[in-house]
């Protein structure tokens, strides 16, 4: 009696004198082109094969024994790709799944696999999120009755992190706007005249000033346009979601422009830097300001985690230190007013006044 194949995984082979990964699948050698100190990259290319190679079937009343979890992965990634704002991000966490629960069968799933793979991993709240896509999968296919039983039961999530607690004071947030706005392009080791970061303090005001999300800051056009979010200079609004989206867990509202930050939009748009959209370089919108952004913190000097998030941060933060209530919080923000009390409730000045003046007060002792 023959033995079962084998499922397909990575080897390291020796080519000419170099340690180089391949891919064994059912006797087949195919190259990665990732040398033995690459073996994340390799991983990528083993998930990408296993995706493409794994034809995803909603026939109901299979056995889950063969049944992959690639192809449950599929599944969810086709029915969920077309449907949320960064197809691309959870495409990059099912690559990653796939590199480890891929060709296996669904039936393997239990809580220590779950504990292996956030070891693999290396990184415990990207594993949480990748975990919690797999989640979703099975829950998708157990309704589809691709799955008969619900195997949710045998995902184990890492423990959760703790809130982010980072966020500028008013000094700190000077720094990093300036150190944005005063950067001079330095070439061949000599600093030139060309401001190439001034965008990235806009991005800084627009983000600081109304707390959105830095994905929704990039994307605003500067007026009307399809599948964008967009600024109404005339009536001082920010709609930050785009026209006909499906609203999410991340609520984008619509919020009045504050004063200061409107005269500042305005400008920008008659002096032609921002035309197209709220952040422009060279006249083109901007995707992403990550890297930039990441150069203007090291720039400016601050301490610990900062990222474009971090912004968010700060303007709950500021906005709750100067008495906003929990509830205007909430409409303005699009956080609950319960994540808003359990993140940032210590920010606001009045809490536990009324408790703590209480036990000292003077009363009728019994």
């Amino acid at each position: 009696m023959s033995n079962a194949a084998k499922p397909a995984r990575l080897w390291l082979r020796d080519v000419r004198g170099s340690k180089v990964w391949y891919i064994l699948d059912n006797g087949r050698q195919i190259a990665t082109g990732c040398s033995a100190d690459d073996r994340a990259s390799a991983e990528e290319k083993l998930a990408e094969h296993i995706g493409a190679k794994t034809k995803p079937s909603y026939d109901s009343g299979r056995d889950p024994a063969a049944i992959p979890i690639a192809e449950i992965l599929n599944i969810y990634q086709q029915d969920r790709g077309a449907k949320i704002a960064r197809p691309q991000e959870l495409g990059q966490r099912v690559t990653a799944l796939l590199g480890f629960f891929g060709t296996k069968p669904v039936t393997a799933l239990n809580k220590r696999l779950c504990r292996n793979y956030a070891e693999h991993r290396g990184r415990p709240q990207a594993a949480r999120r990748e975990l919690e896509d797999l989640h979703a999968a099975l829950g998708v296919a157990f309704e589809e009755k691709i799955l008969t039983v619900d195997f949710r039961r045998d995902i184990e999530l890492p423990p959760k992190a703790a809130p982010r607690e980072r966020w500028l004071t008013r000094s700190e947030a000077a720094r990093l706007i300036w150190a944005a706005w005063r950067y001079r392009e330095v070439q061949k080791g000599h600093a030139t005249g060309r401001k190439s970061r001034q965008h990235v303090a806009r991005f800084i005001l627009v983000a600081l000033y109304t707390g959105t999300r830095s994905a929704a800051v990039c994307g605003a056009a500067m007026g009307p346009a399809i599948g964008r979010g967009h600024v109404d200079l005339d009536q001082g609004v920010f709609y930050r979601r785009a026209p006909g989206t499906t609203d999410t867990n991340k609520r984008q509202p619509p919020v009045r422009l504050p004063g200061r930050l409107l005269a500042h939009m305005r400008r920008w748009k008659r002096r032609g830097i921002s035309l197209k959209a709220v952040v422009e370089f060279n006249g083109e919108p901007v995707r992403s300001v990550k890297k930039a952004f990441a150069r203007c913190v090291f720039d400016a000097g601050l301490e610990g985690k900062v990222s474009p998030h971090t912004l968010r941060h700060t303007a709950i933060s500021w906005a709750l230190q100067n008495g906003t209530k929990i509830w205007d919080a909430s409409d303005f923000f699009g956080v609950s007013p319960e994540v808003l009390n359990r993140v940032y409730g210590h920010h606001c000045p009045d809490r536990h006044k009324e408790v703590a003046e209480a036990i000292t007060r003077k009363g009728n002792r019994r």
